[in-house]
């Protein structure tokens, strides 16, 4: 690790990893972000000491309120701050004379509101910046941080996974998490992190880097501080982790919206696609498909090469996911006759030829698709395999129960045993079970459609070629 990564990880520690927080601000109007920075930290079981900052009330939410920050007894390492910008200038200097190490501004009225807002927030930056606190926002809404359980940002606790986002904006970040998290997939991290007045997206990126329990890192960028920096920043992380970015901001108007929203200057989009290019980053253009891509690649191994199998129970199924995979320059090999002929005893009588994509032919046996995907990962000539899992249990007859399980579990290893990735589609609505959350739980990501499949195995491809 450099001096400069040493740095970031002791700055952003207080950040990622309070021991304790204060939330000034708190209040006990279920309405009120002051309330929701207290009680959403409760409801995800927040690790360490929650400090109310109320010079009214004596307790919010059943815990014991201090006027103002200097009062708190202890040590405090984060200050959350959701009072009126007018009055942050006056509590970040109390926070620096109490000592606080790093603070997270839910308040807005700031630089997106225009010059005096812009002026405010300078005065800000300064006196954070003599006092050594690093701070999120201002205009943002909060932070999940897995490794102490710490969320603000939600009403619910997101799932924890390998992916940490990063989003400039609140709103949007918050649906698109929850979006994500309601398929299943987890995260270590979210940041929402405003106007980046004075952390920004680059120092997340430098921190994150290094951080162990971030597998790949997803960002939502309206505009960039330092765009030589950023690009230099991510050219290393990339090196040990993926980074993928969804850019708002590339038409004119979306460009202008975005100063008003967060401060941000988009610039223009020819020069930041040459910069993830440039990179490494892998760039999605529809704000859906990032965390697809992230899940498949917090979770499964690279593949060598190119080249796909595809099994499905039906035909049509086999046809859009190979169209699909076509369609963002995956290949999909028919398969040499040898293999052909080691394939076809598995099937029924009725399947056409096994020669890829795999049509089962509506075959109702799990173990099936068990076989044959363990034999296409010993093909040398396969780097990857889609395959539609046999994960429902339709019947409680005990031999068809275990039937299942063994086939998610020979499913489950073959990227371990292989090196192979191995993405898996099923209908949502078969998403449950406990054979599916098997799967689940040794890392094969499930999606709904095969484009979303193979979009996930064009992100391993990509960044097995970046990497």
């Amino acid at each position: 690790m450099t001096s400069s990564n040493k740095k970031i990880t002791q700055e952003l520690k207080p950040l990622f990893e309070p021991e304790s927080i204060a939330v000034i601000g708190a209040s006990n109007s279920p309405a009120k972000w002051g309330n929701w920075m207290v009680t959403r930290p409760i409801g995800s079981g927040y690790r360490g000491r929650i400090y109310p900052v109320n010079p009214r009330d004596k307790e919010v939410a059943g815990l014991k309120a201090y006027s103002n920050v200097l009062e708190i007894p202890e040590p405090v390492d984060l200050a959350i701050i959701t009072i009126p910008a007018s009055m942050v200038p006056d509590t970040m200097r109390e926070c620096v004379s109490k000592g606080v190490k790093a603070a997270v501004l839910i308040s807005a009225g700031f630089a997106e509101t225009g010059p005096k807002g812009k002026a405010l927030q300078d005065e800000v930056v300064k006196i954070a910046m003599e006092g050594g606190i690093r701070f999120m926002g201002p205009n943002g809404m909060g932070i999940w941080s897995s490794s102490v359980r710490l969320n603000t940002a939600f009403w619910f606790t997101p799932k924890t996974g390998g992916i940490s986002f990063v989003s400039q904006s609140g709103t949007m970040g918050a649906y698109l998490l929850e979006t994500a998290n309601n398929k299943g997939y987890g995260f270590n991290s979210f940041l929402s992190v405003g106007n980046q007045a004075d952390l920004s997206m680059t120092d997340y990126i430098e921190y994150l880097g290094s951080d162990e329990g971030t597998s790949v890192i997803v960002l939502y960028i309206e505009g960039l501080k330092d765009g030589k920096r950023f690009l230099q920043k991510a050219r290393e992380v990339i090196k040990k982790k993926p980074i993928i970015v969804f850019k708002g901001g590339i038409t004119e108007n979306g460009s202008r919206a975005t100063m008003s929203h967060t401060a941000s200057i988009a610039g223009s989009d020819d020069v930041f696609e040459a910069m993830c290019h440039q990179a490494g980053i892998i760039r999605m253009y529809d704000v859906s498909h990032a965390f697809d891509v992230a899940e498949a690649l917090s979770k499964q191994p690279l593949p060598r090469r190119n080249r796909v199998a595809v099994v499905s129970a039906g035909g049509g199924h086999c046809v859009v996911t190979t169209d699909a995979c076509g369609a963002l320059g995956l290949d999909v090999p028919e398969l040499d006759d040898e293999t052909v002929r080691a394939l076809e005893p598995y099937l029924l009588p009725h399947a056409p030829p096994p020669k890829n994509p795999i049509d089962l032919a509506a075959d109702p046996r799990p173990m099936t698709v068990a076989n044959i995907v363990k034999l296409l990962a010993q093909n040398p000539l396969i780097d990857a395999i889609i395959t539609m899992a046999p994960v429902s249990i339709r019947s409680t007859n005990p031999t068809h129960v275990r039937e299942v399980l063994s086939a998610a579990e020979i499913l489950s290893e073959i990227p371990r045993q292989y090196g192979k990735p191995l993405i898996a589609t099923a209908m949502r609505g078969n998403m449950e079970g406990i054979a599916f959350e098997l799967m689940r739980e040794r890392g094969i990501p499930f999606y709904e459609f095969p484009e979303e499949a193979a979009r996930a195995m064009y992100g391993l491809y990509r960044y097995a070629q970046i990497h």
